[in-house]
């Protein structure tokens, strides 16, 4: 990848953060695309001011791109028309990459079977991945379930909830199976596709070694917390409904937690594993994961 350009999307997001950190090591030429105007914390890394829904801002941030991360959401946005967000901004990033000769594209989006009862995140994740894969380029589409990071929505709202409410009235969905995987883990894939041509083109399920459900990893975490849980499941109770309560509880914004909770329903587990032949991996336990977060946020304490 030496004297290679490979540009970020979403670089001051979560999982944008700890890639571009990741990035730093190797050999390439780094470029993160930003919306406001920033220094950046490091002289190799050349940031580029842009925006996805604003066509005209995109060519100077393709000049030059060979391979492009896309980490973009729009849930941040607000809850309203995210959908319609997510799809313009990737159809504007296809024809700009598509423009500049971007060679290839590397997608982390979400797990979730295909069909009508997907939730709206997960149907507009899978959306943006179709978009994608009709450029040019080649799409290598990761689809990881929950990512346990610090500063990560889902790790927030499960530590929350565990934090404030000993007892829960819960919806069914808390035993529906999921399958988390650690940020350090997502991190070592991201890194692992750029580096091997061999996942050009693919798409990938990326999980952890648990395939636990919901209700396991909400009272997994409160043992390593030191807290008793208690979770009482309802038949009436339903995603949506329960996503209110949630975004009320939680510090995530209603706009990012509600959709995330809605698609509590669907089971998120990997259905293949042939990343792991190409981009082998020690697999971090969801407990082990769960220390290092929460050590992580401690040392981030003043």
């Amino acid at each position: 990848m030496k004297g290679k350009i490979v540009l970020v999307t979403g670089a001051n997001g979560f999982i944008g953060r700890l890639l571009t950190k990741a990035l730093l090591a190797e050999d390439l030429q780094l470029r993160c695309l930003v919306r406001k105007a920033v220094t950046p914390a490091d002289s190799a890394i050349e940031t580029v001011q842009g925006d996805l829904l604003e066509p005209a801002t995109l060519p100077p941030v393709m000049a030059g791109v060979d391979t492009a991360y896309y980490l973009v959401h729009a849930m941040a946005g607000g809850r309203t028309g995210f959908e319609r967000r997510d799809r313009d901004a990737a159809e504007n990033f296809v024809r700009a990459a598509e423009k500049a000769g971007v060679r290839r594209v590397i997608y982390l989006g979400g797990l979730g079977e295909t069909g009508d009862d997907l939730s709206e995140h997960l149907k507009s994740r899978l959306e943006v991945a179709e978009i994608l894969r009709s450029g040019k380029f080649a799409t290598t589409f990761l689809r990881a379930a929950i990512i346990i990071g610090a500063g990560g929505a889902s790790f927030e709202m499960v530590k929350a909830l565990v934090e404030r409410l000993p007892v829960m009235i819960t919806p069914r969905w808390v035993t529906t199976l999921c399958q988390p995987i650690a940020v350090e883990d997502v991190i070592s894939y991201l890194v692992g596709c750029l580096k091997d041509e061999r996942t050009a083109g693919g798409t990938f399920d990326i999980g952890g070694p648990d395939v636990i459900t919901y209700k396991e990893m909400m009272e997994r975490f409160g043992r390593i917390m030191g807290r008793k849980l208690y979770i009482l499941p309802v038949p009436v109770l339903t995603p949506r409904l329960s996503s209110y309560w949630v975004g009320f509880i939680t510090p995530v914004a209603p706009s990012v937690s509600m959709p995330l909770i809605e698609g509590l329903k669907n089971e998120v587990v990997c259905r293949e594993h042939a990343i792991q032949k190409l981009i082998p991996l020690q697999l971090t336990s969801y407990e082990e994961a769960v220390r290092r977060s929460l050590a992580a946020e401690r040392s981030k304490l003043p």
